[in-house]
């Protein structure tokens, strides 16, 4: 049966996938291992009877020699000169005399290798005449120039120089190379789009690819777009999963499969123009999504899989490539810009973005036959999907951005608080009751007044001069008016240390103790000089600077080196703006996907959340530039992902034209 059939074409291509490396390897090996033996080659006993290879059956091997024996007299009436001369030349090095079936580069034993190679395929006989096929389409036909090369080279050593060179044959198009095509493109079909039509004149140079592997001679005959969606819908049933996706290569599967039809009805089955410009766009906009930076290394083989459903869908409607809201171009994009804040390592299995990609991409798969109305309701359920996601993780960015906010401001009223104490303490002999409290108590009213009213405030002024008053009055000070404007101070000074002291809910307890020491310590003032040291306060020397450290935060980091503002990196750090994505190379396998969320006032840090709004990194100005000086952050293009792959293919077209 026909699904039989496609079955067994489907587990060869696949086995081939897997084999290909190995093969390659078999061939390669057993040409050198060829030229090793000419060492101790003997005409009399060297044979070169083809092996069964493949472990087929006797009137398989019949069908399998003849097929071999065409492809070497087709190289030998093509190519006999050229390799009969190689022959000449290997028969002088050896000392003896070669026959072509014992040359390792001639046909019979290329074609030997080649099924000796391949003889782990558990392949049907049809497969093996299609894969002989390849195996002369893609080697043999370009015998002429191996032997050329190799007869060069062995003049240029002096072997048989004087030997007259073998005619070069002409470079003879086949009917499935672009040089085939006419000089000229065809007119226009002025039916397609206007923006499809300008495509086609820059596709004239890629088109070829997608013929049947038959002779030339055999007339060509396009196939209906109906059928290409066919043998599309065939082939998209049986696209490998992620993991194997590099292998993919849907020109090649097509190729095969109009391989296949073109056998069965004896004509040269070919894509029509338009619907071949379509596949060869497509599969060179995907060359670029896959290659693009910008798209997660992880969803590059889910997005890979969307292939075969947009090449439907624009052989369906060519407008898919001028209309940039086309639902099938929205949805590959919309897919994309979720993706970019998406990171390696987040766990695929219970990761709600990855499975929803996921799910559309089976959807697509296995739904979508010919009806592209399909992708309007992929595109409408992932929308709402996204929104949701991004709502959720806008509402946690903003909370955590008045955190970090708040956080900043703490930091940057701490370090004015910290320089108002040192500038009044440091140097000076005092009380330690008088600097423990304001170090531990004095300072908290501070920090709440520079919060509350700013460094500026009438308010903040009075909090500083309230602590250098106290200061001074429990000072001894030789004036001879010092006393009398003790007197007039205390009053005062009491009651705005109470009054600070009752805003910033300091415990009661410990404020009457420090009241009842300040009372002592400013009647010790009023009395003359004491005679013992034990009647005296005790007095410590402040000489180390205070620094105050909140319970959340770690050691104060140490602020790195300034860099001028014309630095590459500071100018890279100047061009990013809120809401930018950017990826930071942790080390050498991990990397960072994060967003800009806010450049903090008080302190010019940059703090960046991963896609579900948390804060995953802060960073300052400079050590963001020294960052991007060595390379290990850069930033996302958070552009349209197909729209800039069409950009991208548009360009490489117009310079593969401008070089023909």
């Amino acid at each position: 049966s026909d699904s039989a059939e496609q079955n067994i074409y489907f587990q060869a291509m696949r086995d081939l996938r897997l084999k290909r490396k190995s093969i390659e390897r078999l061939f390669f090996e057993q040409i050198f291992e060829a030229f090793a033996r000419l060492s101790r080659y003997d005409v009399t006993h060297a044979s070169a009877t083809l092996a069964p290879a493949w472990g087929a059956r006797s009137d398989d091997v019949l069908e399998r020699t003849v097929a071999v024996e065409a492809m070497v007299n087709k190289v030998l009436n093509r190519d006999g000169m050229a390799l009969d001369q190689l022959t000449a030349r290997l028969s002088m090095l050896l000392g003896k005399a070669l026959i072509e079936q014992h040359n390792p580069l001639g046909p019979t034993l290329l074609c030997e290798f080649f099924l000796q190679a391949g003889r782990n395929l558990g392949v049907a006989i049809k497969v093996k005449l299609i894969i002989l096929k390849l195996f002369e389409r893609y080697v043999l036909s370009d015998a002429d120039r191996l032997y050329g090369e190799a007869n060069q080279l062995l003049m240029a050593m002096g072997v048989l120089p004087d030997l007259k060179p073998a005619p070069v044959r002409p470079l003879v198009a086949r009917a499935d190379t672009p040089a085939a095509a006419e000089a000229q493109p065809p007119p226009p079909d002025e039916s397609l789009p206007p923006v499809f039509l300008a495509l086609q004149e820059l596709l004239f140079h890629v088109r070829g690819s997608l013929a049947p592997i038959l002779e030339a001679s055999a007339p060509a005959q396009p196939i209906s777009s109906r059928d290409l969606l066919r043998l599309l819908s065939y082939l998209q049933q049986h696209v490998p999963k992620p993991a194997d996706q590099d292998d993919f290569d849907l020109r090649n599967q097509l190729e095969q499969l109009l391989t296949r039809v073109s056998v069965k009805s004896g004509k040269s089955r070919v894509v029509a123009v338009a619907d071949e410009d379509v596949i060869n766009l497509i599969a060179m906009l995907f060359e670029s999504i896959l290659a693009d930076r910008n798209l997660p290394g992880r969803l590059k083989a889910l997005v890979g899989q969307l292939q075969i459903p947009m090449v439907k869908v624009a052989v369906l409607d060519k407008s898919f490539f001028s209309r940039s809201n086309h639902p099938a171009r929205r949805l590959l994009n919309e897919i994309a810009r979720a993706a970019l804040g998406w990171s390696g390592s987040d766990d695929v299995q219970r990761d709600s973005l990855y499975l929803r990609i996921e799910q559309v991409v089976k959807r697509l798969l296995n739904d979508f036959v010919d009806d592209p109305a399909i992708f309007s309701d992929l595109l409408a359920d992932f929308l709402a999907f996204t929104s949701d996601e991004r709502r959720r993780s806008e509402l946690l960015e903003q909370r955590t951005r008045d955190a970090e906010e708040g956080r900043a401001k703490t930091v940057l009223a701490r370090q004015h608080v910290e320089q108002a104490l040192n500038q009044a303490l440091l140097g000076k002999n005092l009380p330690r009751g008088v600097v423990m409290f304001v170090q531990d108590a004095w300072s908290k009213v501070l920090l709440l007044t520079c919060l509350k009213h700013g460094d500026q405030s009438t308010q903040w002024h009075a909090a500083v001069q309230t602590m250098a008053q106290l200061i001074w009055s429990v000072q001894r000070h030789d004036e001879p008016d010092a006393r009398s404007r003790l007197l007039a101070l205390v009053p005062g000074l009491l009651k705005a240390l109470r009054e600070g002291l009752s805003g910033s809910a300091f415990d009661p307890f410990a404020t009457s103790e420090f009241f009842s020491e300040l009372e002592g310590l400013h009647v010790q003032l009023f009395e003359p000089e004491p005679q013992s040291p034990a009647d005296a306060s005790e007095l410590v020397e402040v000489l180390e600077a205070i620094v105050l450290q909140s319970a959340d935060e770690g050691p104060a980091q140490a602020a790195p080196a300034l860099l001028p503002a014309e630095d590459i990196g500071m100018q890279q750090v100047d061009q990013l703006r809120l809401g930018c994505w950017v990826e930071f190379q942790e080390d050498q396998d991990n990397t960072l996907r994060c967003k800009l969320t806010a450049i903090l006032d008080a302190t010019g840090h940059y703090i960046f959340v991963n896609r579900t709004g948390m804060k995953v990194l802060e960073r300052s100005r400079t050590g963001l530039a020294l960052a991007f000086r060595r390379g290990a952050v850069r930033t996302l293009d958070d552009t349209l992902l197909f729209d800039r792959a069409l950009e991208s293919v548009i360009g490489n077209l117009r310079r593969l034209e401008r070089g023909k």
